[in-house]
């Protein structure tokens, strides 16, 4: 028994600082305001709060769930190993080994520690260098990212889409929602290279292609990033394309320019002005708070504009199609010859591998 006890007790330890590490006291006493706040007769009295609230008190408790059963659970084991009654020591060594396996689990969020790994994910692709093979390559990205969404069960919606001239698309933004989502795709963030054999051209010679691909946090609450109005730049025009009767004769579309980084959000997909302006603010706060992180900035004013163009030089993966096949990321020198599986949405080695190199980034 005092062995059983001993390793109990080194279990409760490492669990107490894994706990820790993802700032799980903090988050723990995050998630007991919330559910006081969310008992209060005049909760609903304001239902736009109240649903953010209800949101963020759903996401702890998705996010602590576990942590708090397998903490509950050691404990009891411990209070039973004390009681010195060897009738019970299979019963006790049997829960021990069920918690030690649940934590090992666990303890896979550890990677997820980040500050808004927990978030959903706005993920943008844009075509870059290449002319119509960019465009068709920003396509193929589009599909392997449904593709991945789909087999882990996110959620996926277009926000903003326009096709490209013959083939593909020019530009894609599209919302990820899911359990730890923007953690997942958030090492996607950056130039994809593609080679191949273009079959956009009579001697089908091959050719290099380029697609930025553009991962932030969904921020849905507009107190995690305060944005002046005074330094944004607010236009509203004439959505285009397909969409409703409204479209082509009112002033739908909204186009935001915050004007000290320069970021520009452009959205017409929704049916009314005010929908538009409510999506392109949230995106431009999701834009903001990447770029505070990337810049290790405290102010939103003091932050620099994003100037990475996709062209050579700037890929952090490359997809060689042709003369043989391969797919390498450049961070983590992670590399396969499965490319069918990789553009068919198996990028989870990818993922892991780069969160494993920026464990708690």
């Amino acid at each position: 028994m005092e062995n059983i006890t001993r390793e109990l007790t080194n279990l409760r330890i490492a669990f107490e600082s894994a706990f820790n590490s993802i700032g799980g006291p903090s988050l723990e006493e995050e998630l007991l305001k919330l559910r006081e706040l969310s008992k209060d007769p005049e909760f609903w009295s304001n239902p736009t709060s109240a649903q953010d609230t209800s949101k963020k008190l759903a996401k702890l408790e998705t996010r602590l769930s576990d942590w708090l059963t397998i903490r509950s659970g050691i404990s009891s084991a411990i209070e039973l190993a004390d009681l010195q009654d060897d009738s019970i020591l299979a019963e006790i060594i049997t829960e021990k080994d069920a918690l030690t396996t649940s934590f090992d689990t666990l303890k896979e969020q550890l990677k997820y520690a980040g500050p808004y790994d927990d978030h959903d994910a706005l993920l943008t692709i844009s075509a870059g260098a290449g002319g119509t093979d960019a465009q068709d390559w920003a396509g193929m990205l589009e599909r392997m990212y449904l593709r991945y969404a789909e087999k882990h069960k996110f959620t996926a919606e277009i926000i903003d889409r326009s096709a490209g001239d013959e083939a593909g698309l020019k530009s894609v933004t599209m919302q990820l929602n899911g359990n730890f989502a923007f953690a997942h795709l958030k090492g996607e963030h950056g130039v994809h290279r593609l080679v191949r054999l273009s079959p956009f051209n009579s001697d089908n010679l091959r050719q290099t292609s380029f697609a930025k691909v553009e991962v932030v946090p969904v921020i849905d609450s507009p107190s995690e990033i305060e944005i002046d109005e005074q330094e944004l730049k607010i236009d509203v025009y004439r959505s285009g394309g397909k969409g409703g009767q409204s479209v082509n004769t009112t002033d739908s579309a909204v186009r935001i320019t915050h004007e000290p980084t320069g970021i520009v959000v452009a959205i017409q997909n929704e049916r009314s002005q005010l929908q538009n302006r409510d999506k392109a603010m949230q995106i431009l706060r999701s834009k903001l708070a990447l770029l505070k992180l990337e810049q290790h900035k405290e102010r939103i004013e003091e932050l620099k504009g994003p100037n990475e163009q996709a062209a050579w030089g700037n890929q952090i993966r490359n997809y060689i199609l042709h003369p043989y096949k391969l797919v390498k990321d450049l961070r983590t020198n992670l590399e396969t010859s499965d490319t069918d599986a990789v553009l068919d949405g198996y990028i989870d080695e990818f993922v892991d591998a780069y969160l494993s190199k920026n464990l708690g980034n």
